[in-house]
């Protein structure tokens, strides 16, 4: 049977030592088992970590693509350990998306990729995000606006435009995600960026892009001629 984390000695403990060194001294089974704060009956938490890892193919993007409810299915972690890994991958996900989100300013699809691509890349449902821009194209307003597949239905010019006219924005860009990883537009996001880019124009808001976001690659449709 593995000794309990209390039975090792103090060195090898993966919270002492990830207070003795850094969180770059810990494997990632050990900064899981950390997370998790305890093993359960017979198993450390070292245990427990590597087989709630193993379970979701040792890949932490596995993990954080799953609801606290599958999490639940490893021996050992209940609802509060589940919750509190679930959080940690959230937080992981956030600051990854931090530094490209310290500028501001958007200037190209690029800019949105490194802006929404880390947070969104992992969703398990389309996410259709407006960003509202000043005349400066310094973001005014971030905002997720529906969760589902994309359609005409569900996403109307006016949950769009209201907050544009609201924060005196002087133009929008739209994007979404593809959870297949592949950002190749549909006839679906075709018809629904068309319809806003005519929303805007009547406004005098104008849809400066829409970009699809894939795992690895985006998709702009301004760059594709497209409406």
């Amino acid at each position: 049977m593995a000794p309990k984390i209390l039975e090792l000695p103090a060195s090898e403990r993966p919270r002492e030592r990830l207070r003795r060194f850094s969180p770059d001294a810990l494997s990632t089974t050990e900064l899981l088992a950390v997370v998790l704060g305890g093993g359960a009956t017979g198993r450390s938490a070292v245990d427990v970590a590597g087989r709630l890892l193993a379970d979701f193919g040792g890949s932490l993007r596995e993990m954080g693509q799953a609801e606290p409810a599958e999490l639940e299915r490893t021996g050992g972690v209940g609802p509060a350990r589940s919750a509190a890994v679930a959080a940690a991958l959230a937080l992981g996900r956030r600051q990854a998306a931090e530094p490209a989100r310290a500028s501001a300013r958007i200037r190209s699809p690029a800019d949105v990729f490194g802006r929404l691509g880390p947070l969104l890349r992992d969703r398990r449902q389309e996410e259709f995000w407006v960003i509202y821009l000043d005349t400066q194209s310094q973001v005014l307003l971030e905002r997720r606006l529906t969760v589902g597949l994309l359609n005409s239905s569900l996403v109307h010019p006016r949950e769009v435009f209201a907050p544009a006219i609201a924060t005196a924005s002087a133009s929008v860009i739209l994007a979404h995600n593809h959870p297949s990883g592949e950002p190749e537009p549909s006839p679906e996001d075709i018809a629904v960026t068309c319809q806003l880019v005519e929303s805007g124009r009547l406004l005098g808001i104008p849809v400066r892009d829409h970009i699809i976001l894939g795992d690895r690659a985006y998709v702009s449709l301004r760059e594709r001629g497209i409406c």
